[in-house]
């Protein structure tokens, strides 16, 4: 049985302790090198197959130097320290430039965490929204690979059907998942944080260039819970908080089915004029 597109996308090889090699896949292009968060996939994939891993992914954060070029890349993975309970991690991802100098261009960090059983509560409820079944699947306008990747049925906040200045407002919500269907993880998780296209887009109905600069994910499940979502449908939602002198923010929050916060993100953009 042959591997699912996403895991084929962020296969790695080791090659000594802690360093990996890698490489971009056509299935997951953008318009300059790959989708932002199958990057930030296989960074994570890097933490979660080292031998000194210590529980699970508390928290991502992915700064994309550069735009990854088409082809093969080394990752580098190094716990930094280890404490009782948490983990903290550095990763950078290389490759030759086209004179063959080799150039970072992305740098990350994280943190593991061994979770305990605990009081718990979700104090940011997932809205009250159409299921995804009531919810027609959407053709996004798009000619990049990655969208094709994903099903996406939006509920609001879709990508303008014109581009004539009119936007007012920068929410999405949207139902979500991997296309074929896939058994959601914290790697594909990590994914689906950056499946939101650019919030500069919806708020002025003006397209423009961007850019992600840097996103965290913080995951609020762990592998038990997302393996009770199975091949179910996240309900995603993100909007922006300001937007000046050439960045904006981004804020997301992704609920199961079931209502359950599984992960929040935040980011920053960059915008040209």
């Amino acid at each position: 049985m042959s591997k699912h597109v996403f895991d084929q996308a962020i296969a790695l090889t080791a090659t000594g302790e802690g360093t990996y090699s890698g490489a971009t896949s056509p299935a997951y292009a953008n318009m300059i090198g790959p989708y932002g968060g199958i990057t930030a996939a296989t960074v994570l994939h890097g933490v979660m197959q080292h031998p000194a891993l210590l529980g699970e992914p508390l928290s991502l954060t992915v700064n994309y130097a550069a735009a990854l070029n088409d082809g093969p890349f080394d990752l580098r993975v190094e716990p930094v320290r280890t404490n009782r309970s948490t983990q903290h991690w550095v990763m950078s991802i290389t490759q030759p430039d086209a004179a063959g100098a080799v150039q970072t261009v992305v740098t990350a960090s994280a943190v593991t965490a061994a979770r305990r059983d605990t009081w718990s509560v979700d104090d940011e409820p997932m809205p009250a929204v159409p299921s995804p079944g009531d919810v027609p699947p959407y053709a996004v306008p798009s000619p990049v690979e990655w969208i094709k990747r994903y099903e996406m049925r939006p509920i609001e906040g879709a990508i303008p059907s014109q581009w004539d200045g009119s936007g007012s407002h920068s929410l999405s919500r949207l139902w979500m998942r991997d296309t074929p269907a896939r058994a959601i993880d914290l790697c594909s998780l990590a994914a689906l944080a950056d499946v939101f296209f650019p919030r500069i887009w919806l708020r002025r109905a003006t397209w423009v260039p961007a850019g992600t600069v840097s996103m965290t994910v913080y995951f609020h499940a762990g592998s038990a819970q997302l393996a009770e979502c199975g091949h179910g449908w996240v309900l995603g939602q993100a909007r922006a908080q300001a937007f000046r002198n050439g960045f904006f923010d981004q804020t997301a929050q992704l609920w199961s089915e079931s209502g359950h916060l599984l992960a929040t993100s935040h980011q920053v953009v960059y915008y040209k004029e």
